[in-house]
């Protein structure tokens, strides 16, 4: 399995302290829980976040995660962090930095290129040019300026590599369209996709989030509507594949009636496109029937062996990389520290 959008620093977020007054909207959910989340974010909390959420995937057999990491709070090095968390369970990672003219905090459009988001833009090009495992990351067109949406997608072709991006999640990044179509190549990834047009015009494969959405109140993506390669996510809320393609089918089938889970388990193929190294791993299921007609009805699927790039990292059930019950211990540890940062922000 590969998870094609996921945010290994959200893996502490269960548990963190809610906005004293509910969010009602997607900006507001932004602004007043994932930005202040990722505001709080060190290099230590980076680290271990990363590692839990590269345990967590290894539990649920996924062994290829596509990852889009913000922390304007800790630009430098961050990547770095990320990789090797991943690399000392022994799941594979593409990772990138999410740059955004949003910090310092504005509520107009961003005119020009940031500090921040020149920041962001050497971390991705200092991590790709050590041989990191990357592309360049966008946080969402609504959040940076023309000047940065150029800077970056110069960076992606000096390396030959995409943007991974948000576009068009909530209707306030509507407009990205118009703003990402002429930069865009097939090499992008483009998470969520709700409020694009049918014939939008970038470029990329579109990466389905249905719980996120879900969760976030922000429209279902109707993406078998798309020309464009459509793959599936879980934007940051674990990387329990099966799990979400169940959902994704569920959603589908409320749409849709006629629907099968054949549409949403060729998401699943997408993503092995997009990781193709995945095809290189061997994991042995609990359940015998690993088919979509099966697994659409059939909870708890769980991997018993997983080889890694010729390594074994899971036997009958027990992961051998690391010590389970010392990551979730640590994990805890620094998740109290970050959630007291978050508790100090204005």
């Amino acid at each position: 399995m590969v998870c094609a959008h996921h945010h290994l620093y959200s893996s502490l977020a269960r548990g963190m302290p809610g906005p004293a007054t509910p969010p009602l909207s997607f900006l507001n959910i932004l602004e007043t829980v994932w930005w202040k989340l990722d505001q709080a974010l060190d290099l230590e909390t980076i680290f271990w976040s990363a590692k839990l959420g590269a345990l967590e995937a290894l539990e649920t057999g996924t062994t290829c995660i596509i990852d889009h990491h913000e922390s304007p709070n800790a630009i430098e090095g961050s990547l770095s962090a990320i990789a090797d968390a991943c690399s000392e369970v022994g799941v594979r990672v593409n990772t990138c930095y999410g740059v955004t003219d949003r910090h310092p905090a504005s509520n107009s459009s961003p005119n020009s290129m940031t500090e921040g988001a020149r920041r962001g833009l050497e971390e991705n090009r200092r991590f790709l040019s050590d041989g990191g495992n990357g592309m360049v990351g966008l946080h969402a067109a609504f959040t940076c300026s023309d000047e940065t949406l150029e800077n970056a997608t110069s960076l992606a072709r000096e390396f030959s590599v995409g943007i991974h991006t948000h576009v068009a999640e909530g209707k306030v990044d509507i407009a990205a369209p118009s703003r990402l179509s002429r930069l865009s190549e097939d090499n992008w990834i483009l998470a969520h996709g709700v409020h694009l047009e049918d014939d939008h015009g970038i470029r990329g494969t579109i990466i389905h989030n249905p719980r996120s959405n879900m969760n976030n109140s922000v429209g279902y993506a109707a993406p078998k509507r798309f020309v464009n390669p459509v793959g599936l996510g879980t934007d940051g809320i674990g990387a329990d594949m099966f799990d979400e393609f169940r959902l994704g089918y569920a959603r589908l089938r409320e749409n849709d009636i006629a629907e099968s889970p054949l549409t949403v388990w060729e998401m699943l193929e997408v993503n092995k496109s997009l990781y193709p190294d995945c095809l290189q791993d061997v994991v042995t299921w609990s359940y015998p029937n690993v088919n979509p007609w099966h697994l659409a009805f059939t909870p708890g699927v769980k991997p018993r062996d997983i080889v890694i790039a010729g390594k074994q990292v899971m036997k009958d059930g027990i992961v051998m990389t690391v010590d389970v019950d010392e990551v979730r211990s640590k994990a805890a540890e620094v998740a109290t520290k970050l959630f007291k940062r978050i508790d100090d922000l204005p």
